[in-house]
């Protein structure tokens, strides 16, 4: 059974998203500050992480980038403040998934399992490493090097990557990237591949504002560069 941690002071919607996904068939445990919640996670292990930005200690996206510091776990953020520029600040910091208050249950219950999905691993079925050049991306461990460092990816980073090196040489629209790595239909924030693109960038690229690697199609979306000019 996966275990989830919810953090959010709201202690009527904690328990009525906690009745529903434990109805799911989820372990949910809950915490109403941040630092509660950043202990838990220290004590023992969980799944995912719904977090909430508004706390009454620490604020969620302080939260979420201690969590990144120690943890990969995945991390869905809520927010009563449907602002565009939270949403940002939140895939900024590593959220893997954002969703504004009020919310459908059925939806939480979606995007939830969707990263999950991809937590647990879903590039496996395609089997084999991606290696252009410098870069390397092995699909077994879901880890990404660049002469031979290790980058730091969220997990729906490095779907995305994935999704844009299997399609090498070819313009990928949002709309496509947002199929291929959720895989399922759902109301989600279009710009938010703009925000994980650069993310990517920053961490395999050697000059993020002028990418080599994952180049953009004004108007048409994204394609990954098969080969760069030092390469042969």
């Amino acid at each position: 059974m996966e275990r989830l941690l919810i953090i959010d002071d709201d202690a009527r919607l904690a328990a009525m998203v906690c009745d529903y996904l434990s109805a799911a068939g989820f372990a949910v445990e809950r915490r109403f500050t941040g630092l509660e919640g950043l202990e838990a996670i220290e004590a023992a292990p969980f799944d995912a992480v719904i977090l909430d930005v508004m706390l009454p200690d620490l604020d969620g996206f302080n939260v979420c980038r201690r969590i990144r510091a120690r943890s990969d776990v995945p991390v869905l953020m809520l927010t009563a403040r449907g602002d565009d520029t939270d949403r940002i600040v939140g895939l900024e910091i590593g959220a893997d998934d954002y969703l504004p208050k009020p919310f459908n249950p059925r939806e939480l219950l979606a995007r939830l399992r969707a990263i999950l999905r991809r937590s647990r691993g879903p590039a496996l079925a395609n089997g084999g490493d991606l290696r252009f050049g410098r870069l390397h991306i092995d699909r077994g461990s879901r880890i990404v090097r660049v002469d031979g460092e290790e980058r730091a990816l969220t997990s729906y980073q490095f779907d995305l990557l994935v999704a844009l090196a299997e399609g090498a040489g070819r313009v990928l629209n949002r709309e496509r990237l947002l199929d291929l790595v959720k895989g399922e239909e759902l109301e989600a924030f279009d710009r938010s591949i703009d925000v994980h693109i650069s993310r990517i960038r920053a961490a395999i690229e050697d000059d993020p504002k002028h990418p080599r690697r994952i180049l953009t199609v004004r108007g048409s979306g994204y394609v990954f560069a098969r080969k760069q000019d030092s390469e042969t």
